[in-house]
């Protein structure tokens, strides 16, 4: 599993002309899902995402955490994360996960994210969506499980 997290100050996700998430303060997080994620994956991403300090302490150092900062969390599948982009001009998926392999561990991914406290939005999965966000800093992290 890859995420790319971005801190925000806001985020949102269009789908169709209609916005279907919006977060203030917080991360948005970019989730791409490979065929052998599982839940030991999914938890430790979650830890990661959580538990990350992105957010500046009282000296202006990037000491706090989201579950101590109190922001809100937009998480987005976005299966082009996984892709090999090592050779050549065109990207290959081979470690991506099929889509309903995918869409379960997004969805175990936000429904235990649920559990921790914050405020969680999603965009929708395998749907065209527009990413619109501010990027706080900026502060932007590829993290790996």
């Amino acid at each position: 599993m890859k995420a790319l997290l971005q801190r925000v100050s806001r985020a949102s996700v269009t789908v169709a002309d209609q916005r279907i998430a919006q977060i203030d303060t917080g991360l948005l997080v970019l989730i791409g899902v490979e065929k052998e994620d599982d839940d030991a994956a999914i938890d430790k991403m979650l830890h990661r995402l959580t538990h990350y300090r992105v957010f500046s302490d009282e000296n202006g150092r990037m000491n706090v955490n989201l579950l101590d900062h109190g922001g809100d969390l937009l998480l987005v599948s976005q299966f082009t994360l996984v892709a090999d982009t090592r050779r050549g001009l065109r990207p290959g998926f081979s470690q991506g996960a099929t889509p309903e392999h995918g869409k379960a561990v997004f969805e175990r991914l936000v429904e235990k994210a649920r559990t921790l406290g914050p405020r969680v939005e999603t965009g929708e999965f395998g749907a065209d969506m527009q990413v619109e966000l501010v990027n706080d800093g900026p502060v932007t992290f590829m993290l790996e499980a």
